[in-house]
């Protein structure tokens, strides 16, 4: 039976020709198709896809965000970026939330099937470029891709300071945020200096603008 893969990429042209390319493998079928990281989520919970192939850079949710709800959700869900990005800090972020496999867009036919090959065998695939750019993250600097500065600053926060960050958001006071995730509201209050300087705001309202820009906020 064929692996039943959810594509997700706001642009429909690579919508498209990814479900020509999958149409064509014998092993693989299109299951759906998502807009975006939110319309991911929906279509993961409800129609259960064996892989989901995933864009970074997407309205309403974008795939980093996406991609750690769903594997909150289901940790043996397989997902792998498809993506322009080649910079260092944002592929080990993307193994830290337990990305299944990391494949650049200019990736030929043939490492594509070998990628969803060895993440449907329950392996993880990161492409030799991706591989590369851990190992010399200078290469970034001549890189001609270029990330959104949202991404790039998720990207910087740790799993702690997403947490509250999403407590910010719904209007929680540090005192709540520190009962509801077990710490001081002292540590709290760290935390919350430190989003201001990572998402470079200087108030509460800058903090909750970005976590709804970016889906954080249900």
């Amino acid at each position: 039976m064929p692996s039943k893969i959810l594509v997700v990429d706001d642009h429909q042209l690579v919508l498209d020709g990814l479900s020509s390319i999958i149409g064509e493998l014998e092993d693989f079928e299109i299951l759906a198709s998502a807009h975006n990281g939110k319309e991911a989520l929906d279509i993961a919970s409800n129609l259960n896809p064996d892989i989901i192939l995933m864009d970074i850079d997407m309205p309403i949710m974008n795939g980093l965000e996406a991609m750690r709800r769903i594997k909150e959700e289901d940790s043996s869900q397989k997902v792998i970026m498809l993506t322009m990005h080649n910079e260092a800090s944002l592929i080990k972020k993307v193994m830290e939330i337990g990305a299944d496999g990391y494949v650049l867009k200019n990736a030929d036919r043939s490492e594509f099937y070998n990628a969803l090959c060895a993440v449907a065998k329950g392996k993880s695939y990161f492409s030799s470029e991706v591989t590369q750019s851990l190992l010399n993250p200078e290469q970034k600097k001549s890189t001609a891709f270029n990330v959104s500065t949202d991404t790039v600053q998720l990207s910087k926060l740790t799993e702690r300071e997403v947490d509250v960050l999403k407590l910010i958001a719904e209007g929680l006071s540090n005192k709540e945020i520190g009962e509801q995730l077990f710490i001081s509201h002292r540590t709290v209050d760290t935390h919350r200096t430190n989003l201001m300087k990572k998402l470079d705001t200087h108030n509460i309202a800058g903090l909750i603008k970005f976590a709804i820009k970016n889906g954080m906020v249900s």
